[in-house]
């Protein structure tokens, strides 16, 4: 009985230390997100050939607004809007092009977006494209959008990550996973890079040079994480992402608890194949110098936010009436950095909109949809799992 008292109590904490790792780092680069970064410029002498790249996974429906959308695009420089059709109708990709998109259609036995883009480079690498800009299906392009990424190419970025926001906030599910977004965009990407780190893509919105864009998806493989990994291919070259955080890609969120579930077990299964994947060879290149490699493997071992909220609350509850492991102090203190830390996150606007206040009583049907998808990777490698989307309204979000 003594000796399973002695490991319940030095588990719980290994724990405490763990859950301390992922409060502190996330602190860490929420109050540093707090700090203002250089405005984008849109402003150029010359104006690079843009490929605006729509990698679309049986979403008819959906991109025709958003192909609609791109080609009324302002932009001083030339660009074509192309659309990587995997399992679109005929009659949709017929619409498209006749609304001015080229369309190059992919067919695989198992499709991912890293595949499909890879084709689509392979087709379009002696058309004279300076820059690949990559969308989502559902995304919308901000004002000025393209003009932007230009100047920061023409200064000499490779790699160029906008700043990701919400289009819809028609439910208060969606209203929770834009705040879950602002909250990664302080944390993950405006955080790292007051910070000096390349800020963490994010699947879309994300222009790189061509040619570079081309080298990095011969590497990419069957992963559905294609961000992720081509975060640590470019932190291996120890290339530089630069964050617009004012030049803005408005995408639709989730609606519904399944469809959160869903995106969330693809999300969990990626973040547990690089750990496997990069866990030592970033404690190498930490001894080589490359501390940006580090700094990305440290991400990939911090718990997903929702579960980290929820283990600390059921931490706190039980250090009340359970004296093993470290004492109440401890976990509430740990309980209320995370609070903290997400309260800072959120961006100052949401506070001014009710549909905040509703949408925090969606948080416990997202811990469990978090636990399901924990219970549901394996179905990843039967299926790539791509997150449905819906025909939406946008409205621009206020500032």
């Amino acid at each position: 009985m003594e000796l399973i008292y002695n490991i319940t109590h030095v588990l719980l904490w290994i724990l405490a230390i763990y859950l301390s790792f992922n409060c502190l780092y996330l602190a860490f680069f929420a109050v540093a997100g707090l700090f203002p970064l250089a405005s984008a410029k849109k402003d150029s002498e010359s104006y690079k050939k843009i490929a605006v790249l729509f990698p679309t996974y049986r979403a008819d429906e959906v991109i025709m607004d958003s192909v609609k959308s791109a080609l009324a695009h302002t932009y001083q420089g030339e660009f074509a809007t192309i659309v990587i059709a995997d399992g679109l109708k005929q009659e949709t990709c017929a619409q498209l092009r006749a609304q001015g998109a080229e369309v190059i259609e992919v067919f695989f036995e198992k499709s991912t977006k890293g595949k499909a883009l890879l084709e689509a480079m392979e087709n379009l690498k002696h058309r004279g494209f300076d820059i690949a800009f990559v969308l989502d299906v559902d995304n919308l392009m901000g004002a000025d959008c393209l003009n932007c990424v230009n100047s920061a190419a023409q200064q000499g970025h490779k790699v160029i990550q906008l700043h990701r926001t919400a289009k819809n906030l028609d439910s208060s599910f969606a209203f929770l996973d834009a705040c879950n977004e602002e909250v990664n965009n302080r944390i993950y990407r405006k955080g790292q890079a007051v910070m000096g780190f390349s800020p963490a893509l994010i699947g879309s919105g994300i222009a790189f040079d061509f040619a570079y864009f081309h080298s990095l998806l011969k590497n990419i493989g069957e992963t559905l994480g294609e961000d992720k990994k081509m975060d640590f291919l470019i932190a291996a070259d120890r290339s530089a992402v630069l964050y617009l955080d004012d030049v803005f890609v408005y995408d639709e969120k989730v609606g519904d608890a399944a469809v959160f579930t869903a995106q969330r077990t693809r999300w969990i299964a990626s973040q547990i194949e690089f750990i496997k994947e990069y866990a030592t060879e970033g404690l190498v290149k930490l001894f080589k110098g490359n501390i940006g490699f580090f700094n990305k493997t440290l991400q990939t071992l911090l718990m997903p936010r929702i579960l980290l909220l929820g283990l600390l609350f059921v931490m706190a509850a039980q250090s009340f009436f359970n004296p093993l492991g470290p004492g109440k102090g401890l976990w509430l203190l740990l309980f209320s950095a995370i609070c903290l830390t997400l309260l800072i996150s959120v961006p100052g606007r949401f506070y001014r909109d009710k549909r905040l206040y509703i949408a925090v009583l969606q948080i416990p049907r997202a811990m469990i949809g978090m636990l399901i998808a924990l219970l549901s990777i394996g179905k990843v490698k039967r299926s790539n799992m791509a997150t449905p989307h819906q025909h939406t309204t946008f409205s621009k979000p206020k500032t």
